[in-house]
Parts: structure tokens; sequence; C-alpha cells
């Protein structure tokens, strides 16, 4: 019989090897880093992006490709930040980085005083400061500490206040078509990241900005993902359903001609689509949401 120290080294275990999978898996399934990337990977000091950098380390050592890994912190001047954390740990651990000092919190602040959210602003001022030091840097990749609850959360947000079936993609490109954004933690769950983090003691640093204002919609949607992760299935086939879209038994005529739809045109499914087979919930696979990746990846 194991001892507690034991069953926790190997449960330990298993949560390194589920979530160094699932970043390999994405990678794999959406091309992210190839032979000869230089990845920018943006540090925040939270758990996501401090778990995001272990973990691609650990893959650029096994990965059949080569490429460059660096770390960016963008030091935002918000009060009482630590200054000294991000670098001492990145030395450390021996990883090129780069401290981008931008005080976006001055303006960010008028804001928080006029009673309005900062999330919208704060992204907007990061992400140009950022793709700017990509350039700066030669970065051919930025990747993002976005898992998948963020990614169901936006999605969830854009569906309720945006009429939109929208999320945030696991890969895109910027809007002046220079960069190439990856979200490697697509399939990893925050609850894995947040254990993962007290696993490794990552020196977290606190965001008194977004995450800590009160009534913000975004904590609305974690919440209600946290409600429906007690249903057995729901959150995973809510993330599945993100990658099989059927556009002919949804209402966007611009994804589907419905106006020359006749007798003679053959739709995949057809009416089977509502048939009570079809609409049972299907058992998510052991793990969680590994069970909607079904391509072997090679990366890992």
């Amino acid at each position: 019989m194991m001892s507690t120290e034991q069953k926790q080294n190997y449960e330990n275990n298993k949560l390194d090897k589920r979530l160094t999978r699932q970043v390999g898996q994405a990678i794999g399934d959406y091309n992210m880093i190839e032979d000869g990337d230089k990845v920018m990977v943006c540090l925040s000091g939270g758990k996501d992006s401090y778990g995001l950098l272990d973990i691609l380390l650990k893959l650029r050592e096994r990965a059949p490709i080569h490429f460059e890994i660096v770390a960016v912190n963008l030091d935002q001047k918000q009060p009482n930040f630590p200054a000294e954390i991000l670098p001492n740990y990145l030395t450390e651990l021996g990883v090129p980085f780069h401290i981008e000092n931008q005080d976006t919190y001055s303006i960010v602040k008028r804001v928080i005083e006029e009673g309005k959210t900062t999330c919208g602003l704060c992204s907007r001022l990061r992400r140009g400061i950022l793709y700017r030091v990509a350039d700066e840097l030669g970065a051919t990749k930025i990747a993002l500490g976005h898992h998948r609850d963020d990614i169901l959360e936006t999605f969830l947000l854009n569906l309720f206040y945006g009429a939109k079936i929208k999320a945030m993609p696991p890969k895109l490109v910027s809007d002046d078509g220079k960069h190439v954004v990856i979200r490697p933690l697509a399939y990893c769950e925050e609850a894995d990241l947040a254990r993962y983090a007290e696993v490794k003691q990552f020196p977290i640093i606190p965001c008194n900005l977004c995450g800590s204002q009160e009534n913000l919609q975004r904590q609305v949607m974690k919440g209600l993902i946290q409600e429906w992760s007690r249903k057995k299935g729901w959150v995973e086939n809510m993330f599945r359903a993100m990658s099989t879209v059927v556009p002919s038994h949804l209402m966007d005529a611009t994804l589907f001609d419905f106006k020359n739809l006749t007798v003679h045109t053959a739709v995949d499914e057809g009416d089977i689509a509502f048939d009570a087979a079809v609409c049972a919930v299907p058992e998510p696979a052991d793990g969680g949401n590994e069970g909607f990746v079904a391509q072997k990846i090679q990366f890992v």
C-alpha cells in the first residue's frame, strides 16, 4: 500500500503528464510551433503563464523540431508590483527574457475611477505593446496563457452579450497580418493549472486590476461553468462543440446556402440531427476534455 506521500507524488506525476500531453496535442492539432520558430511567451506572473512557460520548456527538450523561447513580461507599473520576482525567477531558470516597462496603469486607473471595467482597455494596451516587442525581439509566435475555461468564458460572453457564436481561437493572425498568436493551453483546465502551480511552487504575483474588479460579466460566466461542471459531460461537450460545428444546422446564411437548398441538395446528417440517439450526451473520455482530440500528435 502506498503512503500518503507516495500517493501525492503519483497524482502530481499524473497531472504533469496530462498537462504536458494536452499542450502537445494542442500544438500539434493547430500547428502552433514550427521548426525554427522563436516563441515569445507572455509571462504575467500568474499561474497560467508560469505553467505555459514550464510546459513549453519541457516539450522543447523532447520535440522533433528546434525552436527558441524568450519570456516577456510587461511591467504596467501597478502600485506595489514586486518587479524583482520575475527577473530573479527567469535568471535562475536560465531562460532568456525581456521586461518591458510601460506605465499603462495610470491610463487604466482613470477608467477604474469612473466606475468602468478595465478588461477591454487593458487588453488593447497590452496587445499593442506586446506586438511591438515581438517585432523588436524577432519573435515568430506570441504564446498566451489562455486555457480551456478562458475560451469557454469568452464563448459564453459572446453568446449571451454579443449574440455571436465566437470564442478565443487556439491560433490567430493579428489584424495587421504581422503576428501569429498561439494558445498552447487551449485544452487545459484551469483547476489543473492551479494545482500545477501549487506543486511547482511558482512565485505567483497577484493582479490587482482585471480579475479583482467586482461584478464582471466574465466572473458570472466563470460561475456558470463551475456550476455546469457538476453535470457529467456538460462542460467537456460544450468545449467539444466548438470544434464540431455543423453550419447546415444553424442559421448563418453566409456559411451555408439555405436560399438555394432544394430537394436535390445533399446535406450531411440531414434531419437525423434531431434523432434521439444523436442528441444523447456521450460519455466524456477519461481525463475530462482529452477525449475530443482524436489525432495522435507526434510533438510530445
